[in-house]
């Protein structure tokens, strides 16, 4: 039997989603051999701006993909947040794994809830999204830019005299640091980034052993929610440098989707839901994405861009 090589960024998040994903593959098929590749994207390389200033697309997935296309891997493991809408001719998604808790955590040095922190507290986050809606709830807040690895961030929460952090609930979850949480950010506060909290894996259009693999570690339920965000996501041409929050939930035949779409400073948000059928989670994306265009959110991501030069 071959030799599975599994391209993934290096840090511990992406390792430990990687191994994740290697586990599952040698419990499906015993014998299989499975090899971790690191690669550095250009993500991983810049660290020393926001990612809402790079402007770029697939900052974290598109080295990986090029390894694999090129042969040197087969698959690709992925956050499903980092990975862009249009993936390259000849690599499909051959599963999206099963979703961990997909909202956000408030980290606190002293435990406190967002409703505890002071006036003009310090919150460290990269995050337009999340700065856009924290700026609504709370606009005394004041945001720093803070990126690394997670080990980093909690560092910095220490070393910078901030407040608090802002992270992914699954990150750090999935690297034991689940007593540091303070607070699970409630969805009306903060609706999560398309695809957070749900690992996907890329592989090869024409690889069907791969995809055999893939297809025993697919998670329906979380495909077809991530599937519909994804699409509400595409349709409004939106991305990691652009404050556009979204989640799905599969509710027996249906999926609810609720999206929102807001201005740097929160001043400015549309916010809506509706509800699709499971048959066809692509059509309810677009069909709220263009609720939301109807609704103003056209002209709040046109905005956006052109303050960040985002083509």
């Amino acid at each position: 039997m071959r030799e599975i090589r599994i391209g993934t960024r290096e840090s511990r998040l992406a390792m430990w989603q990687a191994g994740w994903v290697a586990d599952r593959i040698k419990e499906i098929s015993p014998g299989c051999a499975v090899r971790l590749v690191g690669i550095k994207t250009k993500g991983d390389n810049i660290l020393d701006a926001a990612l809402s200033k790079i402007g770029d697309k697939g900052l974290f997935t598109r080295e990986l993909e090029h390894a694999m296309i090129r042969g040197e891997i087969d698959l690709a493991v992925h956050s499903m947040k980092d990975l862009p809408t249009q993936i390259p001719e000849g690599l499909v998604i051959g599963a999206v794994c099963r979703r961990e808790y997909p909202g956000d955590a408030l980290v606190s040095g002293k435990g406190a809830k967002l409703k505890d922190l002071r006036p003009g507290a310090v919150i460290g986050t990269s995050s337009l999204r999340r700065i856009a809606q924290l700026k609504r709830l709370r606009p005394d807040f004041e945001f720093i830019n803070v990126r690394g690895n997670l080990n980093t961030r909690l560092r910095k929460l220490e070393e910078q005299d901030m407040d608090a952090l802002v992270l992914a609930y699954a990150g750090l979850v999935r690297l034991g640091f689940r007593d540091r949480i303070s607070e699970k950010v409630p969805f009306d506060v903060l609706l999560p980034a398309v695809g957070q909290g749900a690992i996907g894996v890329e592989s090869r259009e024409g690889d069907r052993c791969a995809l055999d693999l893939l297809k025993e570690i697919d998670h329906g339920p979380t495909r077809l929610a991530v599937s519909a965000e994804r699409a509400l996501m595409k349709r409004l041409e939106g991305g990691c440098q652009i404050p556009v929050g979204a989640l799905a939930i599969k509710d027996d035949e249906e999926l609810l989707l609720e999206a929102m779409v807001a201005s740097l400073d929160g001043s400015a948000m549309v916010r809506l839901s509706r509800t699709g059928s499971v048959k066809d989670p692509e059509s309810l994306g677009i069909s709220l994405a263009e609720a939301m265009i109807a609704e103003g959110a056209g002209e709040i991501l046109r905005t956006v861009r052109q303050e960040f030069d985002i083509k």
